[in-house]
């Protein structure tokens, strides 16, 4: 996107892979992603619970390098040419690829995927795709997009990075409906056995095209993938431990600090790893839904930001190992700091008139405590902001009630029992000073259903940031985003100044350009006060059984497990004989 490569044309592998890793063995894992259930194979619509790793199942035009923030390299593509104008980009494909059936990969099933994710995929194609007017199949092997507009700067990288459908395979089948059969595509595995909402295998194609290309070498070691599905993270920790899985990512500071004094860890046969996360930490917080009417007063979003004590939490929760978010763009050069630079002020100065004067001062972050787990004197900020916004407490029951006798009352909705922890003290500052707030935990195919419709008052969400962000902001926090269901503007921000900030960002032509924008963006964001800030840690901290071995560097923007790890013979011939 910016500046050069890091890589030449005649490289050969990643620098952060081994490219004689040995290939065999199976790894089974919790997935990255925490999904509960799934009931679909279909990755690419908005109806139903999608499995976990179905992008193993598909190549596409060009793949990501994850030491560079913002390049891509060939794949099914050998190479391709962008206009100076940026205005259009024309990839030669390569001859030799093809799908698992044996059917060759043509420009017809690139153009057939485009066409198909814009007009019947998951709504956030119909976003990010939206300034890509068509593609063209200018020969078997040749394929031309054409972009319209003037964010075009990251199109080319977003058609690089679709996925490639087979269109023979969708002229028997219905795109748009959930579906338990394997798909055909063309990527390194296949899936294997699957049990609905409980597990599912992918096993590596011995017969893969592209397991030799520059991009490739190194990766998919395993023989076999398995995702496993658990209910709660107490019961992943439990299968751990038993040797049902083999592998796991702990988001959980408590069970970290104390959860593996196990004789399995102190004698060597579960290792713990801690890696390095230089990525931006994205925003993770308790989101406010603005489509309510109780939440569309911004001096009520501001009091239940006062109302949390993270550091309470922190100390007594998790161990002290967060540190409080205060950015959109948290734990990167794209977070907002001090008073705005000129640059950002002439971003921000055609909206000074509907934007908060704060904007232009120092960025908001949320309150600091004493930790005492009762935030006495933010407490009483939060009850004058209620107040000034029409709220006053009924002596009779200790509630707040606007004028026509509402209670401020609303449901924190959660998908996980371990967020119950958190939120439960939460809960009792806000009822301190009379709102009356719930919990509530839903089944997970409920949970899917109500955040595709935006059935909820207030949840949990982590959007995770790329270094380079692109049209994925329109789909966190534009206004078209914000009526579409399926879309991840969970707040339901819809402002003119954050949808020309999105804008600028994809229009920049630098680096610097882009860090500009997004600051003045996240300046916004932050004084729109959509969200109670939670917590971020820059490192992975990643747990499993001592049979695996991994390549001396890490990708710098990737954690790198478990796509360029192997299965290591003599590691898992020694955890058998102990």
């Amino acid at each position: 996107m910016f500046g050069e490569l890091k890589y030449p044309a005649e490289f050969t592998h990643f620098e952060y892979v081994n490219p004689d890793a040995p290939k065999g063995g199976k790894v089974s894992q919790v997935g990255p992603a925490g999904r509960l259930t799934f009931d679909s194979f279909n990755d690419f619509i908005l109806k139903g619970d999608r499995a976990q790793g179905l992008e193993l199942l598909y190549d596409s035009l060009m793949t990501r390098a994850f030491d560079e923030p913002d390049a891509v390299y060939g794949l099914v593509a050998k190479s391709v040419e962008v206009a100076p104008d940026m205005m259009s980009a024309t990839f030669k494909l390569r001859p030799e690829a093809k799908f698992a059936d044996g059917t060759p990969l043509t420009a017809t099933d690139v153009v057939f995927s485009f066409e198909t994710l814009k007009t019947k995929g998951h709504p956030s194609y119909r976003i990010i795709l939206r300034d890509v007017e068509s593609a063209a199949a200018v020969d078997s092997h040749t394929v031309r997009y054409v972009f319209k507009g003037d964010l075009v700067r990251s199109l080319p990288l977003e058609v690089a990075q679709l996925p490639v459908l087979p269109k023979a395979y969708y002229e028997t089948r219905n795109f748009e409906a959930t579906s338990l059969e394997p798909p055909l595509g063309s990527g390194p595995y296949k899936i294997g056995t699957f049990s609905q909402g409980k597990f599912v295998s992918y096993v590596r194609r011995n017969d893969y095209w592209a397991k030799d290309l520059p991009v490739n070498r190194g990766r998919f070691n395993f023989d076999e993938v398995r995702y496993d599905y658990f209910r709660d993270r107490n019961l992943e920790l439990e299968a751990l431990f038993a040797n049902t899985i083999d592998f796991r990512e702990e988001f959980t500071s408590k069970d970290w600090a104390t959860g593996y004094d196990k004789p399995m860890v102190k004698d060597g046969r579960v290792q713990k790893l801690s890696l390095p996360d230089e990525t931006p930490s994205g925003a993770q917080g308790f989101f406010l839904n603005t489509r309510r009417e109780l939440f569309k007063d911004i001096r009520v979003r501001k009091a239940l930001d006062l109302a949390f004590d993270f550091e309470w939490s922190n100390r007594n929760l998790f161990f002290g190992l967060y540190t409080r978010t205060a950015s959109f763009f948290e734990n990167s050069d794209m977070k907002a700091t001090g008073l705005p630079s000129q640059e950002e002020i002439e971003l921000l100065e055609p909206f000074r008139e509907t934007l908060s004067k704060d904007v232009f001062g120092e960025p908001y972050a949320p309150p600091m405590t004493d930790g005492s787990g009762v935030p006495r004197e933010n407490l009483r900020q939060a009850v004058g902001l209620l107040k000034e916004a029409g709220w006053t407490l009924d002596p009779s029951n200790r509630t707040l009630k606007n004028a026509a006798g509402k209670p401020l009352a609303f449901e924190i909705l959660l998908e996980s029992a371990a967020f119950e922890r958190i939120a439960g003290p939460y809960v009792k500052n806000l009822k301190s000073i009379g709102i009356n707030a719930t919990m509530r935990r839903v089944d997970p195919a409920q949970y899917e259903l109500r955040m595709k419709t935006f059935d909820f008052d207030m949840t949990v969400e982590r959007y995770s940031l790329r270094l380079a962000p692109g049209a994925e902001l329109k789909n966190f926090w534009g206004s078209e985003a914000a009526t579409t269901d399926g879309s991840f503007n969970l707040a339901g921000i819809s402002e003119p100044s954050v949808d020309a900030l999105a804008d600028r960002v994809l229009k920049a032509s630098s680096r610097a350009e882009l860090v500009t924008a997004t600051r003045a963006l996240d300046r916004v964001l932050r004084a729109g006060h959509y969200w109670v800030p939670h917590w971020y840690k820059a490192s992975h901290h990643l747990a499993f059984w001592n049979k695996f071995s991994w390549p001396d560097v890490k990708p710098r923007y990737d954690r790198g497990a478990l796509s360029t790890w192997w299965y290591d013979e003599a590691k898992a011939a020694k955890l058998k004989s102990q």
